[in-house]
């Protein structure tokens, strides 16, 4: 039962939803009151206890359909499919039960049909003692879905069938759940009656061929579903990952979707994170003396605690980003960020150029995000990147924007065709904000090189990335919420 339960909650843990040890603990003993027997009593008081929100909900109610599935419900708990045992441990189907499947690797006897020896593979999987490959043969034949799912789970356990992560992995664990059966045996004597022209052998062969053919389609589907609830998951983390570290420019338009949901979770997560240690800085400090004018009526004994409060400042930002081609790719996915992000955010400003500087802010305003982004890039974008206008638009009609509270966020290049960089208005910025941080796309190695003016920029900047992926990007906005903690 708890082997049961624990593999359902790591395939829940593999979706997203956040389970706790305490959560599981709760879920353990719910099922001990409930059991198996009652499925939607089951369903809603797992549902309760380690579902929080209405995403983890519909992740629950998913994973449970495909997981306890109606005929392993009919069973009881010791039926349940069970996650591999770990290196060095037995499984405790294969303990507990005659009936159990045992390794049958490549143990099949050469010659006199292959069949296993005593003990191995098939020879159980008919529910009795004799001859294991007709034991296996009279349960592909049986249509008795009890034995057929009870032989699959126990095989399927037995083969680790539940570690599987990718689609490309089915073929393989559906033969080694064959092969955990004793199918070498049953292959082996269906050659020996394809070989025989007799027409009893035939039509013996016929019959081997269609219970080879049940079996294969019931491992395909045991397999299937375990993918559904262990694999599909893990693939697209595993897809997301790939996507999250690989060079923005490097993305085709089929990771543009992919991406935009990563980016939308990776803002939620930063801003979470930003707040839970915002809470914590705020209780990591005890104020004695009023702790102990609270407590006066206690004889001085400390019951309740009184903290600190350190009084923080939401996050204020203005972002000033280069939208010309060679970094428009970028600054999609930065904007993106913001609009995810502005919730957090206290004040954000967002300021577009290629020559001229724009205010878009009402732009990431709007509900549509990627409507937002391909207006912004065809309105202000196309032009001749001209830094130092830019900077001189800022200065005559957004100066305001930037205080002692701001984190200036610069995203480009530095390249500006040769033409003024304005250095004297970039040092004013750097001093009237609290922070200048400058995300540029290129590797360092670049820096200076032709029209570039990012070694110019840089004593003024209070940060200079390299932001070539979401990751780099992710840590980068870190490190600009760290300074209001």
């Amino acid at each position: 039962m708890e082997r049961a339960l624990t593999s359902f909650i790591r395939a829940l843990r593999t979706a997203g939803a956040a389970v706790s040890t305490a959560e599981a603990i709760d879920a353990a003993r719910a099922l001990d009151v409930i059991g198996y027997r009652d499925r939607q009593a089951l369903k809603h008081s797992l549902g309760i206890v380690l579902a929080k929100s209405e995403d983890e909900k519909l992740i629950h109610d998913q994973l449970f359909e495909l997981y306890f599935n109606p005929a392993a419900a009919a069973r009881p708990p010791a039926q349940q499919a069970r996650p591999q045992p770990r290196e060095g441990e037995a499984s405790s189907d294969q303990n507990e039960a005659q009936a159990a499947p045992q390794p049958q690797g490549a143990q099949s006897q050469p010659g006199g049909g292959g069949s296993p020896q005593p003990g191995q593979g098939g020879q159980s999987q008919g529910g009795g003692g004799g001859d294991p490959t007709e034991a296996l043969l009279e349960l592909a034949q049986s249509g008795d879905a009890d034995r057929m799912a009870m032989a699959m789970e126990r095989a399927a356990a037995a083969v680790g069938a539940d570690e599987i992560r990718f689609a490309s992995q089915t073929a393989y664990f559906v033969r080694r759940m064959l092969q955990e059966l004793g199918i070498e045996s049953l292959e082996a004597r269906l050659l020996d009656a394809l070989r025989d022209p007799s027409e009893a052998a035939q039509a013996r062969a016929q019959e081997m061929i269609d219970a080879r053919a049940t079996l294969a389609r019931e491992a395909r589907a045991h397999v299937d579903r375990r993918f559904e609830v262990f694999g599909r998951n893990a693939t697209e983390a595993f897809l997301d990952e790939v996507v999250l570290n690989r060079a923005i420019e490097q993305l085709g338009p089929r990771d543009m979707e992919r991406m935009r949901a990563v980016v939308a979770r990776m803002a939620k997560r930063l801003a979470v994170r930003h707040q839970r240690r915002r809470k914590l800085r705020n209780r990591s400090q005890l104020d004695l003396r009023r702790t102990l004018r609270s407590n006066a009526g206690n004889d001085g004994v400390p019951f309740n605690l009184i903290w600190k409060l350190k009084r923080t400042e939401k996050p204020k930002i203005v972002a000033i980003c280069d939208v010309s081609g060679s970094v428009a790719q970028y600054v999609r996915f930065l904007l993106l960020f913001l609009y995810a992000l502005r919730e957090g955010v206290a004040d954000l400003e967002a300021y577009a150029f290629s020559s001229r500087l724009q205010d878009v802010g009402e732009d990431l305003r709007s509900f549509d995000a990627d409507l937002s982004m391909r207006r912004i890039i065809d309105r202000v974008g196309g032009g001749s990147t001209d830094y130092g206008q830019a900077l001189a638009d800022l200065r005559e009609g957004h100066w305001e924007t930037i205080d002692r509270r701001t984190t200036v966020l610069v995203l480009g290049d530095g390249r500006s065709n040769y033409g003024d960089l304005r250095l004297d208005l970039f040092e004013e910025i750097a001093d009237r904000a609290k922070r200048v941080v400058w995300l540029c796309p290129e590797p360092p190695g670049r820096w200076g090189s032709g029209d570039s003016g990012m070694l110019r920029y840089r004593p003024f900047c209070n940060h200079l990335i390299h932001c070539a992926s979401a990751a780099d990007l992710e840590k980068a906005m870190d490190e600009v919420l760290l300074a209001y903690e």
